[in-house]
């Protein structure tokens, strides 16, 4: 049984976007596991007396196998290098990230932005917002569909379409989110930092 991970932000002893965890944690358990009954996460999982931003990390399968959390400093991405990977497949959060080990070695502020039959999809860690001076957009062929993705999407907030490689030149700059690095507060990227590998 292939173990999953979920990584949920708490902030000042309360976890943020719980149900939306929640709600990915089981859908996971039942597309892969077959299980019906729902997770049932204690609050004992988020420590309250912690102040502050941290990262609570839990492992499971058909149950809780682990949970830990630890304080958070966000990745400050300023460069997204284009890596085409047709055959990547990362639908559930597998806590086993091997798919995304054979990468390139590269800087901490630099990510890949993996492309797949010509859609851009996601970065390593994250989904990706780009603005195209109205609107943000997400790409609909996304590797995971994020928790703050689906809020922002519900939200109306961002929209979501098809983003081909050659699109890219229509936007004005990008933002990384997940579950950790808010919508508002994530630094813009540059389009013009977003190229192929060398």
């Amino acid at each position: 049984m292939c173990l999953l991970l979920e990584s949920i932000k708490v902030e000042n002893g309360r976890p943020c976007n719980l149900e939306d965890h929640i709600n990915r944690m089981n859908n996971s358990r039942r597309l892969l596991f077959g299980i019906h009954e729902p997770l049932i996460l204690s609050n004992q999982l988020f420590d309250k007396e912690i102040k502050g931003v941290v990262k609570c990390r839990i492992v499971y399968s058909d149950t809780i196998h682990s949970a830990d959390s630890q304080p958070y400093t966000p990745r400050k991405i300023k460069t997204l290098y284009l890596i085409e990977k047709n055959d990547i497949d990362y639908t559930h959060k597998y806590a086993d990230r091997s798919t995304f080990q054979d990468l390139p070695v590269h800087a901490p502020d630099e990510d890949f932005l993996i492309v797949k039959n010509g859609y851009i999809t996601d970065t390593t860690f994250s989904n990706i917002v780009f603005f195209d001076g109205n609107q943000w957009v997400t790409p609909s062929t996304y590797l995971l569909n994020g928790t703050q993705r689906q809020r922002l999407l519900r939200e109306g907030r961002i929209v979501c379409r098809d983003v081909e490689v050659n699109d890219l030149s229509h936007f004005l700059y990008a933002r990384v989110i997940n579950a950790m690095l808010d919508f508002d507060s994530t630094p813009f990227i540059e389009i013009s930092n977003i190229r192929f590998v060398q």
